[in-house]
Order: structure tokens, then C-alpha cells, then sequence
């Protein structure tokens, strides 16, 4: 089956963590902290492949995880950073959180290549903790932890035009006349599942890509069949074309069917059965009725509704070039930008191990290290140096319980806090 569809697990690499080290030289019989930093860990990237065309490869693996950033070493040595974690996808594929269904990144336009996941930060080795009243630090800051996240992939082809139509109607027929793809084409009740694109050359340096989405049938905005699948497809064409059989060779009646599909459409997404509409009346070349034209009769329905109607034959080519003169001229008057999705969830505001968890420990009689994801992130965007800001951050401390912890732990006033590289003065309220 085509892959249109992939749910992943990806992770990015963490931190690693800084050493606990002192220099031991000769001659140097107390030499000081030289324990070196972590290394960052892998960022997970995604990148636009334009020779992709299906999530395939995403579908007999489903785990994916950066390299961790490598521990600090003796002697200020850094620890190597991770490497990033590139995964290739086509052109239009939408990236989702898993239980919510938001759009992480649209790759699409100009999104070529997007970080979603940003690999933890190395942490400092015990030469940056040395201080006058404490030369022989025996701590280390861990490296920041990983963030993880489950993500839907969903593959929506971009096209400019994309042809609507119960199955065998002709429309991968129409397509192999007017581009260069290649569909297989064959007289069979049911349907292509590979949406199948094409460029369509106008010949005046004009070009346009049309798209032949796989054939719809009733109940398919409900799931039915393969119905979700097919239909995700049309959310990025421009224009509608609906190729009907206009001569009912299999005893469908193409005013019906139209009406149909527009239902399905509108029960999928209602904005879509408002995109501009073309119809395409196939197959007028075994139209042997001599009492009526059914194209006129599509017409009469359809043109007072503003959806103009061509009669086409798309074997013999018959009104083909007609049909394609109007698409270009109404593409014209549309805007150019491709459909792209806005971003409505950054994984960095909810990263899965962001918790409330923390360490404290006592380094000596007088001095505490605070560490946890969650204070970290809060250090990150208080202005500490503003009284509202410090006040806001003190009372995460005591809503937290890291204040009780302290006080558990034996800290005394006048005895200093370190948090990731700042420090204060513990005084009781």
C-alpha cells in the first residue's frame, strides 16, 4: 500500500554530563579542579528529499534517537557533542503531536529542513565550582536530559490541481495525456491507491502540477474504505476538477456523482467544497444517445452554480487543450503561496521528561546544589535581576518544595544555593 502515513518515536540525544577531576602533576602536589564540560547531545532534524515521494521507510521502524553528548574528561577535555539525527521525508509531509493531532512543522514551501527536537546541553565539569572557600569541588552538573516526543507523519501531495472522481472515469487517463506521469491504467472497478502527480507543460514556458487523487467513494469522510487517506491529499490543490463519465458507460449518473463527492468533501472539511470547481465531462467520444446531450445536461445543473463545465475526451484528446487554457487562467487569479500548515505545537514547552523532578545536594557545610529540568527551563526566562522577577522565582521555589528540601537537608542562613551556574544567599523568611 502506498505510505502516506507514520507514527515515530524520536528522541534526541542528552547531555553529557561534566567530570569530577583534579589535576595530579608532579612538582604540583595539590593542583585544582580541571574536570571538563559535557558534550550536546543531538538535535533531531527533519529535511525535505525531493526524490522521496512516500513515508515508506517509516513504516517497518518506528524508533528514532540522536547520539548522546559524550562526558567531560580530565585535563578540561570536552566531551564530544552528539550527532544530530537527520530524518528524510517528501516534500509535504506534516508533522503532528501524536495524542493532540497539532502541526509541529509543515516541510513544505520554503521549509526545506526544521530542528524539532534540540539535543541537551553538556554539563559543566567541577573546574567551573571552584571557589575561594571551596578549591577541591567534588561536583559535576549533569547533562540536560533528552526530550522525546511520539509524532504523526502524514504525507499530503502539493498540487495546483488535483482531479476528483469515483473510480474509472478516466481521470489517471487524462492525467498521462496532459503531463509526464505515468500511471497504470487499466479498466478495473477499483481504484489507484498511489496519488499519482504530473507537471502539465502549456507549451509558453506555463506550467502547472496536477495531481489524480485516488478514487473517492460514499462514506469516505467517514473512514470508509480508505477514505481519511485519500481525502488528506486534497486539502493542498487549488482547484477541483471533477471528472465524471459523462456517458454513463457503467451506469452512473455523473450529476450524482458530483453531488457526492462534494458531500464527502464537505463532511472531511467543509472549507474545501468552497475551492474554486471545474468540471471535466469524459468519455464524450461513446456518447451514442441521440435524444439528449448529457453534457448539456451536466451544464444546465452546474454552470448557474459558477462551476464551468468542459466536455473532454481524454483518449482522443478532444477538448483536453480547451480545458487547460481555463485551469491556467483561473490559476492566475489565484494566490501563488502552496498551502502550508502553521505551526500550533513547539515540543520545547512540553518536553516529556520536563518534570518536576530535582536533586538537591550538600557540596559542604555551608554550600547546596539545586539541579532538575523543570528549574532549569524557569531559570531560563526570569529576569532575575527585576524584584518581580525574583519574587515570581522564589515562590516557585516554595510552591515547588525545594525550599522544604533545603531546610531538610540542614541548610542554615547565610548558606549559599547554586543553580546551574548562579547562586544566592539562603536567609528564612
Amino acid at each position: 500500500m502506498f505510505a502516506d502515513r507514520a507514527k515515530i518515536f524520536i528522541r534526541s540525544g542528552k547531555g553529557g554530563d561534566g567530570h569530577v577531576s583534579f589535576r595530579r602533576e608532579l612538582f604540583v602536589p595539590n593542583g585544582g579542579p580541571d574536570g571538563g564540560d559535557g558534550g550536546k547531545g543531538g538535535d533531531v532534524i527533519f529535511e525535505v528529499d525531493e526524490g522521496l515521494t512516500n513515508l515508506s521507510e517509516y513504516r517497518h521502524r518506528a524508533k528514532f534517537t540522536a547520539e548522546p553528548g559524550e562526558q567531560g574528561g580530565k585535563k578540561r577535555c570536552h566531551g564530544a557533542n552528539g550527532k544530530n539525527l537527520i530524518l528524510k521525508v517528501p516534500a509535504g509531509t506534516i508533522i503532528r503531536e501524536a495524542e493532540s493531532g497539532k502541526v509541529i512543522a509543515d516541510m513544505s514551501g520554503d521549509n526545506k529542513r526544521q530542528v524539532i527536537l534540540k539535543g541537551g546541553r553538556g554539563g559543566q565539569g567541577n573546574m567551573h565550582y571552584a571557589t575561594a572557600t571551596m578549591q577541591v569541588p567534588k561536583y559535576a552538573q549533569p547533562g540536560q536530559a533528552a526530550q522525546e516526543l511520539w509524532v504523526n507523519l502524514e504525507l499530503k501531495v502539493i498540487a495546483d490541481v488535483g482531479l476528483v472522481g469515483f473510480p474509472n472515469v478516466g481521470k489517471s487517463t487524462l492525467l498521462s495525456r496532459v503531463s509526464n506521469a505515468k500511471p497504470k491504467i487499466a479498466n478495473y472497478h477499483f481504484t489507484t491507491l498511489n496519488p499519482m502527480q504530473g507537471v502539465v507543460d502549456l507549451g509558453d514556458g506555463s506550467s502547472f502540477i496536477m495531481a489524480d487523487i485516488p478514487g473517492l467513494i460514499e462514506g469516505a469522510s467517514e473512514g470508509v474504505g480508505l477514505g481519511h487517506e485519500f481525502l488528506r491529499h486534497v486539502e493542498r490543490t487549488k482547484i477541483l476538477l471533477h471528472v465524471v463519465d459523462a456517458a454513463s458507460t457503467e451506469g452512473r449518473d455523473p450529476i450524482d456523482d458530483i453531488y457526492k463527492i462534494n458531500e464527502e468533501l464537505k463532511n472531511y472539511n467543509e472549507e474545501l467544497a468552497s475551492r474554486p470547481q471545474i468540471i471535466a465531462a469524459n468519455k464524450t467520444d461513446v456518447i451514442y444517445s441521440e435524444d439528449e446531450d448529457p453534457v448539456e445536461k451536466i451544464r444546465a445543473e452546474f454552470e448557474p452554480q459558477g462551476i464551468k463545465v468542459f466536455p473532454i475526451s481524454a483518449v482522443s484528446g478532444k477538448g483536453v487543450k480547451e480545458l487547460l487554457s481555463y485551469i491556467w487562467e483561473v490559476l492566475k487569479e489565484l494566490p501563488q503561496e502552496p498551502v502550508v500548515f502553521e505551526q500550533e505545537y513547539f515540543p520545547g514547552d512540553y518536553n516529556s521528561n520536563d518534570n518536576l523532578s530535582y536533586t538537591v545536594e550538600q557540596l559542604d557545610e555551608h554550600t547546596f546544589v539545586v539541579e532538575g529540568p523543570k528549574i532549569e527551563k524557569m531559570l531560563g526566562y526570569t529576569n532575575l535581576d527585576s524584584e518581580k522577577g525574583f519574587l515570581f522565582f522564589q515562590n516557585f521555589l516554595k510552591n515547588t518544595g525545594i525550599l522544604k528540601d533545603l531546610e531538610a537537608a540542614g541548610i542554615q542562613d547565610g548558606d549559599t544555593v547554586r543553580m546551574y551556574g548562579l547562586q544566592f544567599d539562603y536567609y528564612k523568611e
